[in-house]
């Protein structure tokens, strides 16, 4: 019950065990002060009096939990999927270089990056459901954005067909292309495209900041690990789906209907997806979450009670004093101030630091996992594309929702959740070991491991059966030999024509494709090659997708238990804020850096680089497989192995809150002194009631 001052009268609280503890505290009348607060702001779901009773259903941390995780999920399709898929597309489309379609990419980190701290400050004290609702607005907005090129550069012009086999007559091709091109005029739709991301990385700060911690504000402390687990697995499911539904999408047309000129299908070089329906489909999605985050109430009810229960585990280095007796984080020359404190915080720096590592490594392997299999096993670039995606979003989605449900289960504190990351990391770092064993060489290929039956010479695709054929080494279209020799195409493998059998093209008349290997191979082919690339003799695959998906697992089942963890050792005011700061740290040392440290590391492992006429390095042709496993299992093994040493010195560095002393004798023997009347029907007493 309240006072007439409005400040909590402790003779009607029902006792808790910890309770003596609570009032006690040094900045206990701010916390009463800040429990009274929240209590008034939680309220029904709705707007302004409009308060359907349909939507009080939704009124709950379960409500909630389904709307953040719709909202990560078309977050993800966007972000992580449709514009991944999308990027070469766009590129060919737009001329545009892979260095400006890197900073296409770079855009949404770096509007993240530099909005993550002021939103992830100042939103702590703000409305954070009506911050999602701005949220999904910018992430719609942006998507509508990055669709607009498609609308405004006309027809596509497609150019006329390319031939891949042999074409011996007619003069070879001059050195035009060494001459300095003029800039295209597509090329000012690169701003567009930037905007469009900046726009979505506006949108995309609040989710994983405020709207997290709004998580942690509403359910109790031992459920709070399962609620975050749920919506950051279902998060993982929207690149999954961006993925899915990218490919399905670029199975159209990109101007929906084919000019009947064109006689293209989907394999000609030419063919373009229609990229753009993709983008359009999530705004419209996108803007209709707008609604159910703008009718929740400040606080869900029940929230000033579950905080009220809630024992601080702030690590004790007299920051929570600190924040509470100045009241820091009310006006912006706090900023420093707050900034200073989280990172003077060693076991907060030390869990993001560890979780930078980890990030760097999944966010490596999330990007070239699939050229991984793709150039270790001899798969197609579609087929490996499917089983990393099969590997990578069902193992993370479990890894995190299991670790959830642990820490929930066995109401882990700080110092134990610290401890299961450490055993968690350690797992994945020997899982790691599956490059030494599931690794494979490479396959006979002409011009690059061995010569065209005894001509020509290593590492050039020219030999004297080819020299005639015009062919081109920037489009790279592999075919497998009679001989079980790969070929880089049938233009190279001196193939003079080919036919279609079962939608597959098949190659005749090759100048430089020799006999079968095998002598109990009969000579009487239908044909001398085949598109693709010949069958690997490697079976390590089922082996590797075991491990990897393993591996996985744990590496993601650190990451739930990390987020609570940072939510738990600093004040319970700088919570959004010290999410903030762990963003910023992940994109610049962890989700940037990542995909640029493993592409060197395969560009590293290079056999043979596309040299063009005007000596200007193109794609890499061909991998050294087994140097390409160790650079990646030393890189991941590295960073694991950081990771461990700063989860341990996270657990080194903690040093719980001390015991709160219970109240003085004389005040707690006041507490239970009420009228016999009172304590029969205090649960019929309501809060709002005043002493009269």
């Amino acid at each position: 019950m309240k006072g007439d001052d409005g400040i909590e009268n402790v003779a009607f609280e029902p006792p808790t065990p910890d309770f003596g503890r609570r009032r006690a505290s040094p900045a206990g009348a701010g916390a009463a002060a800040e429990a009274s607060s929240v209590a008034a702001e939680e309220g029904p779901c709705g707007w302004g009096r409009c308060t359907p009773e349909v939507l009080q259903l939704c009124n709950n941390p379960k409500g909630y939990l389904t709307a953040y995780s719709m909202l990560a999920i078309f977050q993800g399709i966007v972000v992580n999927g449709l514009i991944n898929i999308s990027i070469t597309t766009i590129e060919k489309r737009y001329e545009l270089s892979s260095s400006l379609a890197g900073l296409i990419s770079a855009s949404y980190d770096i509007s993240f990056c530099v909005l993550s701290l002021f939103v992830s400050f100042f939103g702590e004290r703000l409305h954070k459901p009506r911050c999602l609702a701005f949220s999904a607005f910018m992430l719609g907005l942006g998507s509508l954005v990055f669709s607009l090129p498609h609308f405004s550069s006309g027809k596509y012009h497609y150019g006329a067909k390319v031939e891949d086999t042999c074409q011996i007559s007619g003069a070879s091709s001059t050195n035009s292309t060494c001459s300095a091109s003029t800039k295209s005029s597509l090329f000012s739709y690169l701003y567009i495209f930037i905007l469009g991301q900046l726009l979505l990385g506006v949108g995309g700060t609040p989710l994983y900041t405020l709207g997290t911690a709004f998580i942690d504000d509403c359910v109790p402390k031992h459920k709070s690990s399962l609620y975050i687990g749920i919506g950051y697995a279902m998060s993982l499911l929207g690149p999954a789906f961006g993925y899915v539904l990218g490919a399905q999408l670029l199975n159209i047309y990109i101007d929906i209907k084919i000019p009947e000129s064109a006689q293209m299908d989907r394999d000609d070089p030419r063919w373009l997806g229609a990229w753009w329906i993709g983008f359009l489909v999530c705004f419209f999605a996108i803007w209709f979450l707008i609604i159910p985050f703008s009718c929740f109430p400040k606080y869900l009810p029940g929230t000033a009670k579950i905080q009220a229960e809630k024992v601080s585990e702030t690590h004790n280095d007299g920051s929570e004093a600190l924040v509470e007796t100045k009241n820091i984080g009310k006006s912006f020359k706090d900023f420093p101030i707050a900034l200073l404190i989280l990172l003077k915080n060693p076991v907060l720096m030390s869990l993001i630091l560890a979780s930078t590592s980890e990030a760097l490594v999944a966010t490596g392997f999330a990007t070239f996992l699939p050229k991984f299999i793709e150039n270790q096993f001899g798969m197609t670039s579609s087929y490996s594309a499917t089983l990393g995606g099969l590997v990578l979003v069902p193992a993370a989605a479990l890894g995190q929702v299991i670790s959830g449900i642990l820490v929930s289960k066995y109401k882990m504190d700080c110092k134990n959740i610290i401890k299961f990351i450490i055993g968690t990391c350690s797992v994945a770092f020997l899982l790691n070991t599956t490059f030494l064993v599931a690794k494979c060489g490479n396959e006979p290929f002409a011009g690059v491991s061995e010569t065209y039956n005894g001509t020509g010479m290593l590492r050039n695709l020219t030999a004297p059966c080819n020299a005639n054929c015009r062919c081109s080494s920037s489009r790279y279209y592999p075919v497998c030999g009679r001989d079980e020799v790969q070929y880089f195409s049938s233009c190279f493998a001196g193939c003079a024509s080919y036919k279609l059998i079962n939608k597959k093209k098949t190659y005749h008349n090759c100048s430089c494709i020799g006999k079968p290997r095998r002598e109990n191979v009969s000579e009487d082919f239908h044909f001398e090659a085949v598109s693709g690339k010949c069958p690997t003799r490697c079976k390590n695959l089922t082996l590797f997708l075991i491990f990897f998906f393993l591996a996985v697992i744990f590496t993601f089942m650190a990451v739930t238990p990390s987020t609570v963890a940072v939510l738990r050792c600093v004040p319970d005011k700088q919570r959004s804020f010290a999410l903030g700061v762990q963003s910023v740290f992940l994109r610049l040392l962890g989700t940037v850096p990542g995909p640029i440290l493993f592409g060197f590391a395969i560009d590293s492992s290079c056999s043979l680089w596309d040299i063009n006429e005007c000596k200007t390095k193109g794609a890499c042709w061909v991998y050294d497989n087994e140097k390409m496993a160790y650079l990646l299992m030393s890189i991941s093994a590295a960073c694991k192995s950081i990771t461990v040493i700063f989860v341990v010195m996270a657990v080194f560095f903690y040093k719980p809150p001390p015991p709160r002393p219970a109240l003085p004798r004389e005040d707690s023997e006041m507490i239970p002194h009420l009228p016999c009347s009172l304590q029969k029907n205090q649960n019929d007493i309501r809060p709002t009631q005043q002493i009269t």
